[in-house]
């Protein structure tokens, strides 16, 4: 006797937000470790970096990323969001296999480019595929667990870093990043395909029995990308957008130099490397703990309250103070950095109706990545300018501020957003 279609459906939808969940913490990994590698760079002689070489170094990858998105974009409806992930995955994974080889920082910073390619594939392609796989009620709860393995490949990265670079130098961490080329079979076995796509296929039988949710997923046509920006969605586009923006500022300046910045205001390199543990470890446990807010509360309060959470938090930093406060306080702002994109990504998967949704997904972390480009270059130009230590910090709580301020101006509530089976009113 087969098991009922709910019981598939469920059994479905756990499974495509554990793997998208796997991929999402090996792409953290691969992202985080460059932070948390980056003491041991500018120490590392035979290199010389600067401070700002560095920075732009650490941009290198976004920027693939951005390439990354819009080509995965282009091709998803050519392969399916089932391949691109998997090419996506297999691809950062040799690009880490090169950053470890890199004889010099050019080889470094543009493996760490070809890196930022798949990486930027991987991202959107989870987030749409685990919105299309989810429960309306659960979609923003399934969206934050799958998502806070970013923060969860944060802590690895700076774990390990803290264990075998101090012995075996950066490298090693490079070689670790290679590993999510053993995921690539398992996401070939065990992920279902987008049910969008196994519709433009005539395939819509195998999509129900998988599980998906009608009308949850949706292309990225040239009509979808024009319908984004009629005039009842082109305001909330473009906020969103601007929103994202400084979210990815935060969370990739701050993952970048936080352990330098640590470093500067005296602490020793496996101290500053156990701030970044903090601040995504407090990312993980805040945004689960803060998720299903968002399916009662509204999606609004919930994110402007996160972003004033971390402006407070990262100001409050900038004064010396004992250190179990200094911890409580970096992961507050990890749940206020990391966290908050993680709730702005689900507050777009709630507005946006289901035939524009992934298109909007795309724009917005696509108009972030630019923010995500300027956080490491920003924080190194920073940090060469030899200002004064505090003002490391006031330099990201004002983004963060500013986020919260944006925030305030979007959408409350979107019908159209709902799918229209299940009758539940999702909270925007």
């Amino acid at each position: 006797m087969s098991p009922p279609p709910a019981r598939i459906a469920r059994r479905t939808e756990l499974t495509v937000m554990s793997l998208c969940f796997a991929v999402i913490v090996f792409d953290g990994y691969d992202l985080i470790v460059y932070g948390a590698t980056l003491p041991g760079l500018l120490e590392y002689q035979d290199w010389g970096l600067t401070k700002t070489e560095a920075g732009a170094i650490g941009s290198y990858a976004l920027i693939g990323m951005l390439a990354g998105a819009l080509v995965a974009g282009a091709v998803t409806d050519l392969i399916g969001r089932r391949r691109v992930l998997m090419i996506g995955v297999g691809w950062f994974s040799v690009a880490m296999i090169g950053c470890a080889l890199a004889p010099g920082p050019g080889w470094f910073g543009l493996c760490r480019l070809l890196a930022g390619l798949g990486l930027g594939g991987v991202m959107p392609t989870a987030v749409a595929l685990t919105a299309e796989y989810s429960r309306a009620d659960r979609r923003s709860l399934n969206n934050a667990i799958m998502f806070s393995g970013y923060s969860v490949g944060g802590v690895l990265a700076a774990v390990l870093t803290m264990k075998l670079m101090p012995e075996h130098g950066f490298r090693v961490m490079y070689w670790t990043g290679a590993a999510p080329l053993l995921l690539v079979p398992v996401l070939w076995r065990l992920l279902p395909e987008s049910a969008s796509f196994l519709a433009a296929r005539g395939r819509h039988a195998t999509g129900a029995r998988a599980g998906a949710r009608p009308g949850t997923a949706a292309g990225t046509s040239r009509r979808h990308l024009a319908e984004l920006f009629e005039r009842r969605h082109l305001t909330p586009a473009l906020l969103f957008a601007l929103t994202s923006f400084l979210g990815l500022l935060l969370v990739y300046g701050l993952n970048t130099w936080l352990p330098q910045i640590m470093k500067s205001a005296g602490y020793p390199l496996s101290g500053s490397l156990l701030f970044l543990v903090v601040m995504n470890a407090g990312a993980v446990f805040g945004t689960i703990l803060v998720a299903p807010l968002g399916d009662r509360l509204g999606m609004k309060p919930v994110t402007a309250s996160a972003f004033l959470t971390a402006a407070v938090s990262i100001t409050l930093l900038s004064q010396t103070t004992a250190k179990p406060v200094m911890y409580a306080l970096v992961a507050v702002a990890g749940f206020g950095t990391v966290g908050t994109q993680i709730m702005v990504n689900a507050y777009v998967a709630m507005h946006f109706p289901a035939q524009v949704r992934a298109t909007a997904l795309g724009w917005t972390l696509g108009i972030g990545r630019l923010g995500a480009i300027l956080g490491p270059t920003f924080g190194g130009y920073l940090l060469a300018a030899d200002v004064d230590v505090s003002w490391n910090f006031y330099a990201f709580a004002i983004p963060a501020a500013a986020g919260a301020a944006l925030v305030l101006f979007l959408p409350a509530r979107e019908k159209a957003a709902v799918p229209a089976e299940t009758g539940v009113k999702m909270p925007a």
